[in-house]
């Protein structure tokens, strides 16, 4: 039976949410190394360039940049190539003003750090709502 593991945390956009994780264990600037069109991470040498967002529980430790969440994150749903779900350990009221704009679900201040636990391919359920994640390792 898969194992499950359940994360805490504090929502900064409601919502429910499921689906495959896609993890960076780097920061992820907003501004041009996010293609809103395409939903793809395009910063040279970040270990997730060119990986599709859409439909994933996108997992990563703290935004960088400046106002290019508002626009990237803000703008994917319009291009229907926005994540199901965010999960972030450190944000900024940039993260925080992207995921609303999209009305991505979205949390932070988790009781135990996301990117340390979730792992690219597992199964995660986002309820915002509740201030819960459930993990199911692949």
């Amino acid at each position: 039976m898969p194992k499950q593991i359940i994360i805490k945390g504090r929502k900064v956009v409601g919502g429910v949410a499921e689906g495959e994780a896609i993890v960076s264990h780097e920061p992820v600037e907003g501004w041009i190394n996010a293609d809103y069109q395409r939903g793809i991470i395009t910063e040279r040498g970040h270990p997730l360039r060119g990986i599709k967002l859409k439909d994933k529980i996108f997992v990563f430790p703290a935004p960088k940049g400046s106002g290019g969440w508002i626009r990237s994150f803000g703008w994917m749903p319009r291009y229907n190539v926005a994540p199901a779900a965010m999960l972030f350990t450190r944000g900024n009221c940039l993260t925080f003003q992207g995921a609303v704009l999209g009305n991505i679900p979205s949390m932070t201040d988790f009781d135990k750090d996301p990117v340390e636990i979730i792992e690219t391919g597992d199964h995660v359920k986002v309820d915002a709502d509740k201030g819960i994640v459930y993990v199911i390792k692949k």
